[in-house]
């Protein structure tokens, strides 16, 4: 009988630990999860918000040159050179601050568990192993996705000829695209989603009206 109860015993511990083993690999499948989910949403964050600086800067830009050059050609070329700078500027300011971030990190991981990089381990090894931020990947993340933004009023002015259509036709764009990032961004941060489409819109609106007019004015007064 003694026997049968220490079986018994026996049998629940195993099964208790089983059971602890497989809740505690629950946990960290969800906590796994929810980092990769994490991750994925701050690079989408940042996308979204680099496509929303691309939209903003190239759209005010040719706005502000159509203020005084109506011209199809120099409103396209304004707003191609506007894209270029832009994905230059934003790729290289990308990879400065995510090496100085890589930078920091790989010593703080070199002193937590004593890593020395040497001939036999490479650093790419290191960041790769370690999930470390890829300067490279964050340079060119950056430059496509302020390219993805300029390329909507540019695309919107191609192809039209008269002036206050072609106006017309790159406000619209540039609105239906801001309020389209503007419920990503809302989406992705969880944020009220209607303050953040207004406020990203009247946001693209206001720096283009005040592109627009500080360009008539510089240009009607003859300077």
């Amino acid at each position: 009988m003694a026997s049968n109860n220490s079986s018994m015993n026996q049998t629940k511990f195993v099964h208790q630990n089983s059971t602890n083993n497989e809740q505690n690999a629950t946990l960290e499948i969800i906590e796994s999860n929810e980092f990769d989910y994490s991750k994925r949403s701050q690079w989408l964050r940042a996308a979204v918000l680099g496509a929303n600086d691309g939209l903003v800067s190239t759209a005010s830009l040719m706005m502000g040159v159509g203020a005084v050059k109506q011209d199809i050609k120099a409103m396209i070329l304004s707003g191609f050179a506007g894209l270029v700078a832009g994905a230059c500027s934003m790729a290289i300011g990308e990879f400065v601050s995510v090496y100085s971030q890589l930078d920091i990190e790989i010593a703080q991981l070199k002193r937590e568990k004593n890593i020395e990089i040497g001939d036999n381990i490479k650093e790419e090894d290191v960041i790769e192993k370690e999930s470390l931020p890829n300067p490279l990947q964050a340079a060119a993340a950056s430059a496509l996705a302020f390219s993805i933004g300029a390329m909507v009023p540019l695309l919107a002015a191609s192809f039209i000829k008269d002036y206050k259509v072609r106006v017309g036709v790159v406000l619209g764009a540039v609105s239906f695209a801001l309020v389209v990032f503007g419920w990503l961004g809302a989406v992705l941060g969880k944020a009220p989603i209607l303050k953040s489409c207004l406020r990203v819109l009247l946001g693209g609106w206001v720096a283009m009206a005040i592109t627009f007019g500080l360009t008539k004015l510089i240009g009607s007064s003859g300077l």
